[in-house]
């Protein structure tokens, strides 16, 4: 990948017009958006349009990126690509469903509410099937269409605070993936002090837990806890600027 001198100075090139500079922007940070793709293959998108919508991620994050922070491209960038995939998969990866299976499973329902009304109870598949003249694959196929997929974007019902969101508990298995220990975290903890960098070296690159921390550093698990979230929050807010 270009160095960050080399990097700055092409973006502000294709920030006043230069369509070339940011075609080298696009191709050198390749491996980079092919690298926060793998999070999402098997979420029922193509791997095709992935990477296109991930370059527009990037494209956007060139046209936005501030010069004068000093702040590594690198570290702008994969939130850029990572918000504009999930606005994809939000706003344009719901289902479509035909007319004709619309139209076909509206007729079911009507049958099902009629059939209801006269014997108390609702038909079987076969009896709908039977009624249609269709099989049964054919009628299950048609009314499980209808339903409403879950959002990715909802609360999991298992969250409390329902701050967790379903597309979360799909990614957790990925939560560590060295894309973000390398670019999120990297350049973050060069910047802090001695006890610091060393509880964050022990907790996500040594898998150590608060309490086993808190014994090497000779402080209680609650201390540990505190000064983590502490961490976490002042990286968080450094990458958001």
């Amino acid at each position: 990948m270009l160095n960050h001198e080399t990097t700055i100075n092409l973006i502000k090139e294709a920030q006043n017009g230069d369509e070339n500079a940011k075609q080298i922007l696009v191709k050198e940070n390749s491996p980079l958006i092919k690298s926060i793709l793998k999070r999402y293959i098997g979420k029922g998108i193509e791997y095709d349009d992935l990477y296109q919508i991930g370059a527009m991620g990037l494209v956007k994050a060139i046209n936005n990126f501030n010069t004068n922070f000093n702040v590594k491209f690198s570290t702008y960038v994969v939130p850029m690509i990572i918000g504009e995939i999930k606005r994809f998969m939000r706003d344009d990866g719901a289902i479509k469903v035909s007319r004709t299976i619309k139209s076909f499973n509206l007729q079911i329902n009507k049958y099902i509410e009629k059939y209801f009304k006269e014997n108390g109870t609702k038909p079987t598949i076969e009896q709908i099937s039977k009624k249609f003249d269709v099989s049964s694959q054919e009628i299950i196929f048609a009314m499980d269409s209808a339903r409403m997929p879950i959002s990715l974007y909802a609360p999991f019902e298992d969250d409390d605070e329902k701050s967790l969101l379903v597309v979360d508990r799909f990614l957790e298995e990925d939560a560590n993936d060295k894309i973000f220990d390398n670019i999120f975290l990297r350049d973050e903890i060069k910047k802090l002090d001695s006890r610091d960098k060393k509880i964050i070296l022990l907790r996500y690159f040594r898998d150590k837990t608060q309490s086993e921390i808190a014994k090497t550093l000779k402080i209680s698990q609650v201390q540990v806890s505190r000064l983590e979230n502490k961490i976490l929050e002042k990286i968080r807010e450094r990458i958001a600027k």
